[in-house]
């Protein structure tokens, strides 16, 4: 069979290697428009569950990403200056370059062909394509997949630095403009993740809308002098965007299939979109494994075990991603342990219940009535 990916991120990269070792007379093609060795972002962040799953459906490979990968046993939020740990809410984190890379040797050991540098409009004589290449997706312009598509206000921009930060931070500061969140973790010993957000109206009153990147740089780096401790921060395509959330009605159309990004996206504050798109992989190389080379059967039984999983997910990220949209009216209304426990019930998923047994410390804190 001959199997066309577009887009070597880490759903299509990971699909590939999984589909060649169980079908090593497979022709699987991946196709990249970047060169080899680009990419954009930094780190990327997986949460204890997240890992979990790579661990029972991966061992060998969660063996060796684990020992790759920045872990801390802890989340913390910072307001008004005062800084409040959530135990038991522990994540790993890896530069995103590291991730793909490590993932392309494993592909090309195993005799997939990647192919950088070139964009493919529509693979030809393929028996199946898989559309990995994100919130862009080229598979996706093509009819029957029916995408909906709702751009959020908030303002983002994803940098680095050479800070090191103890664990997963969320930091809340205000100035004369408004207010700003960072997201920040460190993802390799050298060098952190660094996401500012902020709301339109404050984006546009510091006139970040009219900055070159050097000047939205300088500018973040006076809000979070604190937190940087002196260190720049870099940018990499830095550029000061909106979240779309991405879904699609159909997750297949004919022979081709939608994964990862490209079939829809999870707002970066539920720290799942890397884990998702691994889990699509996982589960399309699994519908093969018991369709065989039937691709109505496998691509319909893919979608048919993983869409009610998704949904769930994508219900509670837009949730977070909702929370986020309101985040100044929140930080005004609560001090700082109560805006971490807003923030941890969030997405309507974690009760406070659930949330005593993961994190008793903080949830100690929370029943005493501290602030």
């Amino acid at each position: 069979m001959h199997v066309a990916v577009l887009g070597a991120g880490p759903a299509g990269l990971l699909f590939s290697l999984l589909a060649k070792r169980r079908n090593p007379a497979w022709r699987i093609e991946v196709h990249e428009q970047n060169p080899a060795g680009a990419t954009f972002g930094f780190g990327v962040v997986f949460s204890q569950g997240a890992l979990a799953f790579l661990e029972r459906d991966a061992p060998d490979l969660h063996g060796k990403l684990a020992a790759r990968m920045e872990s801390w046993p802890m989340q913390r939020v910072v307001h008004r200056g005062t800084t409040v740990d959530i135990d038991g809410n522990g994540f790993s984190a890896i530069g995103r370059l590291e991730l793909l890379q490590f993932l392309q040797g494993l592909c090309l050991e195993s005799g997939v062909d990647i192919r950088f540098g070139r964009r493919v409009e529509a693979p030809q004589a393929a028996d199946l394509v898989v559309g990995a290449d994100g919130l862009n997706s080229v598979v996706r312009q093509g009819k029957g997949f029916e995408p909906q598509v709702e751009w959020l206000t908030n303002k983002f921009v994803w940098y680095g630095t050479r800070q090191r930060f103890d664990c997963l931070t969320l930091t809340f500061r205000e100035n004369e403009h408004g207010a700003f969140v960072a997201h920040h973790y460190r993802y390799s010993p050298g060098m952190s993740t660094f996401l500012v957000e902020c709301d339109a109206a404050t984006w546009q009153r510091a006139g970040l809308d009219r900055m070159t990147d050097a000047e939205s740089r300088a500018y973040c780096e006076r809000v979070f002098a604190p937190e940087l401790g002196g260190h720049p921060l870099v940018s990499n395509n830095s550029l000061w965007r909106q979240f779309p959330l991405l879904s699609n009605r159909c997750w297949s159309a004919g022979n081709a299939v939608l994964i990862g990004d490209a079939l829809r996206s999870m707002h970066f504050s539920i720290g799942s979109g890397t884990r998702l798109a691994f889990e699509d992989a996982i589960a399309l190389d699994r519908a093969f494994g018991e369709a065989g080379e039937n691709v109505p059967r496998a691509l319909a039984a893919f979608e048919r075990e993983r869409r009610p999983v998704v949904e769930k997910l994508y219900a509670a990220a837009s949730a977070s991603s909702y929370w986020y949209e309101g985040f100044p009216e929140r930080m005004h209304r609560f001090g700082a342990l109560g805006l971490a426990y807003d923030y941890m019930t969030r997405s309507g998923r974690m009760s406070a219940e659930r949330l005593r047994a993961i994190a008793p410390r903080f949830m100690a804190r929370v029943d005493a009535g501290g602030t």
